[in-house]
């Protein structure tokens, strides 16, 4: 069972009242990474490719906080600190504005005990124009049974 937008606020900071959703909370963006140099995932471990901070666009009567993005793939951070709590599981899924803008938003699963502010992997199909700190994802939470808590190499991450 999905959890309330109240419940799952209490797990998202910094959060306002604009962010909670009757079922989830909306996440925010904060900075558009390009992927640079290949990474390696193998049976021992994995790398991630280094990668750079797309710059922030000065386009006429816009904004400086907006990022202009070509067609291509991108990695995204969240704004917001996340905390899944014990018995459930988290998922982000875009907000329906990104798909109505030819873009999606991937992401994996958030396992009970994860800490940190995420990332996803946002596929632009059309140039889209991103504005820092403007609504792009929602965080919800189902009930989970679990053995044991997350503790992995991304607890804590962007902290």
């Amino acid at each position: 069972m999905y959890r309330s937008g109240t419940f799952v606020a209490d797990h998202v900071s910094p959060v306002t009242d604009e962010q909670v959703q009757p079922n989830g909370v909306d996440l925010t963006l904060d900075v558009v990474f390009e992927q640079r140099e290949p990474g390696r995932i193998t049976t021992d471990g994995k790398e991630i490719g280094d990668r750079v901070a797309r710059p922030l666009e000065e386009l006429e009567k816009k904004t400086p906080e907006t990022y202009y993005l070509p067609t291509g793939g991108y990695v995204v951070r969240y704004c917001e600190r996340i905390e899944i709590p014990g018995g459930h599981v988290g998922f982000v899924y875009p907000r329906s504005s990104l798909m109505r803008n030819s873009c999606m938003l991937n992401t994996a699963v958030w396992d009970a005990g994860y800490e940190g502010r995420g990332e996803g992997l946002l596929q632009v199909h059309h140039d889209v124009e991103l504005e820092r700190g403007a609504r792009i994802a929602q965080l919800v939470f189902a009930e989970a049974d679990h053995d044991d808590v997350y503790d992995g190499s991304y607890q804590g991450e962007n902290l």
